[in-house]
């Protein structure tokens, strides 16, 4: 008992082609919904596509494509009540029931050539790596939605991070337009014979966050026709959760599938896994987030005393926006990140044992060693790219967002991935878990958490313990978290994960999802179609 004592007291389609699509993508966020019983809705649509089928003859195909729709939104709440009782804390053994699915429709028309499309559009993204990962992959829905050519988006380079790495250093190019070619015509660059052809140079806007698609319809297509070449700013997060589930399976298909990293990036991080592996048959990847920005943006206090506060202080001034908050009462209310002996503690609660191996994401952790060695303690095997990579890391440590990747590859191949907060990297990769087989996704229940930790030293272990299990129940990454319209899409793909057929669902070793042979199976079936390497690009 006292060595766990011990732990707690550790120190410190063409549109304007297809016009009966718009309807299907006009948003529905902002129309209320009310409780209408399942055979109502059935037998309506019954007797609509019974009309339809007078004129299209295409009631089997819609008849099919309404069901799923249907059939997904109701298989997740068959689930309900699964973590009341003690779970796996490696592996969900509800993953086996469902798997990722993008595949476009055979209702999905193709993409319109750029010479017959509205005109380019130009996009330029904002933020971090996993920041303009969500910019980049609604930017081709917003392409589709436009019926527009879209341009390789160009990547920030004034932001926090300062990295001049353009969009070829980071992601494959050649397959990143190949692979989406049947859905959004994508080039390089505006021709120039085009450009010199202008009157006016492209025409510039910023669009409001999180808009629905009838927005660009209204406000920026006509600006597109009209000036023919357009550039969209700032550009993350300006697309709604809330659309057509085959414009959500594009989000998909470009997330997921499409942006793919470059060679050079995406060797070094299979070899750090390969490493983890080497050393142990399974790991836990955790992303502290523990960066003196995010501290400083946060306004909380950390225990670092006056040093700490002025230090923060200093930082937080660059958000001109920010105001004095209560350290104290922001922490009580679960708005701080924990610290990295309190994630630590977290893990070693739910179960985790001292020689489990871990790999620590981050970049600059504020306090450096000192802050890191209570996680050390509760955890010996400890590593990061650093660590793993030696000289190898050398071409890219002046580049924040290629490290950034071999972070991202490391932790999506983890067996559990533990996240510390609720930012970018740590939504988009609890969405890719989730698209790619519901692997153990940990994010602190942070509102219990924000008290229970203020209060950890006038408990004992174990009832310390037995809450961090009862607070973290939800927490955990099970299929049952998942439900249509929950959060931000990135972090929850419920247009994305299909229900598997119970055939497929055996507990022997073929079938078994937790064997060697099962998970094969199972991402076999997330993984769509992939085009040829060196496909021939899309010509202007």
């Amino acid at each position: 008992m006292s060595d766990k004592l011990a732990l707690l007291q550790h120190p410190g389609g063409s549109l304007l082609s297809h016009k009966h699509e718009c309807c299907k993508w006009r948003s529905s966020a902002a129309q209320p919904r009310k409780p209408i019983s399942w055979s109502l809705i059935c037998g309506l649509m019954l007797f609509c596509l019974g009309m339809i089928s007078l004129f299209t003859g295409h009631v089997a195909s819609d008849l099919e494509w309404y069901s799923q729709r249907l059939m997904k939104r109701r298989s997740y709440f068959k689930l309900e009540g699964i973590n009341k009782g003690p779970i796996d804390i490696w592996q969900s053994d509800y993953a086996k029931y469902f798997y990722g699915c993008s595949k476009r429709s055979r209702n999905f028309p193709l993409a319109i050539r750029a010479r017959s499309s509205n005109g380019y559009l130009l996009i330029a993204a904002s933020g971090g790596l996993n920041q303009q990962r969500t910019g980049i992959s609604d930017a081709v829905v917003v392409a589709r939605i436009l019926n527009a050519t879209l341009v390789i988006p160009e990547l920030d380079h004034r932001s926090y991070w300062k990295d001049d790495s353009d969009f070829a250093n980071i992601f494959d190019v050649n397959w990143f337009i190949s692979y989406l070619a049947k859905d959004v015509t994508i080039v390089r660059r505006v021709p120039d014979k085009f450009m010199r052809s202008m009157d006016k140079p492209p025409y510039t806007m910023r669009v409001p966050r999180k808009s629905p698609p009838e927005y660009y319809l209204d406000q920026v297509l006509p600006i597109l026709q009209r000036r023919s070449v357009l550039q969209l700013t700032k550009f993350d997060y300006r697309l709604a959760n809330n659309i057509d589930d085959e414009l959500q399976k594009l989000r998909c298909r470009a997330n997921y599938h499409a942006l793919r990293f470059t060679k050079p990036i995406q060797e070094l991080g299979q070899k750090l896994v390969t490493r983890m592996r080497a050393m142990a048959n399974r790991f836990i990847a955790v992303h502290l987030r523990f960066e003196p920005d995010m501290l400083a943006f946060s306004g909380c206090y950390f225990g670092g005393g006056d040093k700490e506060r002025n230090e923060l202080g200093e930082i937080r001034k660059r958000w001109e926006t920010l105001t004095d908050v209560d350290a104290d009462e922001k922490r009580r209310r679960g708005r701080c990140p924990l610290t990295p002996h309190e994630v630590g503690l977290m893990l070693r609660a739910l179960g985790f044992a001292n020689d489990s191996y871990i790999y620590v994401a981050s970049g600059e952790i504020y306090g450096g060693e000192e802050t890191l060695q209570p996680l050390r303690d509760l955890f010996p095997n400890f590593y990061t790219k650093e660590m793993l990579a030696n000289e190898d890391l050398k071409p890219f440590l002046p580049f924040s967002s290629r490290l950034a990747a071999i972070d991202y590859i490391v932790c999506d191949e983890s067996d559990v991935f533990v996240t510390n907060n609720n930012g970018n990297m740590a939504k988009i990769l609890a969405g890719r878990r989730r698209y790619m087989g519901h692997k153990r996704t940990i994010r602190p229940n942070a509102k219990r958490f924000g008290p229970l930790m203020m209060e950890r030293d006038e408990m004992d272990w174990d009832t310390f313990a037995r809450k961090v299990k009862a607070f973290q129940k939800g927490f955990m990454g099970e299929p049952d978290e998942m439900r249509p319209g929950r959060g931000e899409f990135h972090e929850y793909p419920y247009s994305c994960i299909c229900e598997r057929p119970l055939s497929d669902v055996v507990d022997n070793k073929r079938g078994d999802p937790r064997s060697e042979q099962g998970n094969q199976g199972l991402r076999e079936r997330s993984k769509e179609e992939e085009p040829a390497l060196g496909a021939k690009e899309n010509e202007a």
